[in-house]
């Protein structure tokens, strides 16, 4: 009978190293995926305050936990079923897909920098006067938006993961889903109540808290700046590494050949950062193969029709 029981709790503890060793892969996994989709991520976390602006700001906390829920509901009742059929039945579509998501975002990188410098910014006559209609209009219109930077994530996450059984693919994609949401829309309420903040420090009675308000107040309309500059960089180069990486599957190796030789020569010139070197060298790499991409579909979009038009 105690042998019995010894026996017993050996297997009990195999069981329990084998699901601890297992969680450790689906949080190395997630953590992996999360790191993936950074540039996505930094992206919809400058888009998302946007939808905040001329809101009363009572209304903006609850709306962005709105949007935060639709996000939600996007990434696990809509995209994660579809990544997991895609996983399952058609592996081979996710190179071209992502490939596909990599131009889009090329395409939303150089639209922004063109506006940036001289686009047409006309004024949207279109907004409805009732409160509750405008916040019920933009609170569908950041769901929209989310969806597909929602669908860039997962695609990203899952091509992380695609060499690991389905059951750790969902896992991992719903762990994403959920510390990506989180993390997104933890920052922009922060963001966006930045302001408030710093006002309500600034009448306090302590002259340090009081400075440290008046700068958050200052801060605000420089972090929007610099969000918006960072959201672009990290669209151009993720949407074109995943273009370059894409090229590679496809054994197009020119691009990804030259990108990774001089990631690799400037990180033997500097062995002291040839880790930090390597991977600045492949984002800009990816990123001016993203300016490329991105520019060419601005003009298929924008320049070839207004041309035919004229013709």
């Amino acid at each position: 009978m105690p042998s019995g029981l010894i026996a017993l709790l050996d297997d009990v503890a195999g069981i329990a190293k084998m699901t601890a060793a297992s969680l450790d892969d689906v949080a190395g996994a997630a953590g992996k995926a999360g790191s993936k989709a950074a540039g996505v991520v930094i992206d919809d976390t400058a888009v998302t305050p946007n939808y905040v602006m001329g809101i009363s700001p009572q209304r903006e906390l609850p709306i962005i936990w709105k949007i935060a829920k639709g996000s939600l509901r996007n990434k696990l009742l809509f995209l994660l079923p579809a990544a997991l059929l895609l996983s399952a039945f058609a592996p081979w579509a996710l190179p071209p897909l992502l490939m596909l998501g990599g131009a889009f975002l090329c395409y939303e990188a150089v639209e922004k920098i063109a506006e940036a410098f001289g686009g047409d910014h006309a004024e949207d006559d279109s907004a409805p006067a009732d409160p509750a209609e405008l916040e019920k209009q933009k609170v569908s219109s950041a769901i929209r938006t989310d969806f597909i930077l929602s669908g860039e994530i997962m695609a990203i996450s899952l091509g992380t993961v695609a060499d690991k059984p389905l059951w750790e693919q969902a896992i991992v994609l719903v762990v994403v889903a959920f510390f990506i949401t989180a993390g997104v829309y933890g920052v922009v309420g922060f963001i966006v109540k930045m302001d408030d903040i710093g006002l309500h420090l600034a009448r306090r009675s302590s002259a340090a808290v009081r400075a440290l308000g008046r700068g958050l107040v200052k801060a605000m309309p420089i972090l929007m700046s610099l969000l918006g500059v960072v959201g672009t960089a990290a669209m151009l180069w993720v949407g074109g590494g995943l273009i370059v990486h894409g090229l590679h599957e496809f054994h197009w190796d020119l691009i990804p050949g030259v990108i990774h030789h001089v990631a690799q020569g400037a990180a033997h010139a500097s062995p002291a950062m040839s880790g930090a070197v390597e991977w600045i060298v492949n984002a800009a790499g990816g990123a001016l193969v993203g300016l490329v991409i991105g520019g060419l579909v601005v003009a298929a979009l924008h320049v070839l029709p207004s041309k035919a038009h004229k013709g």
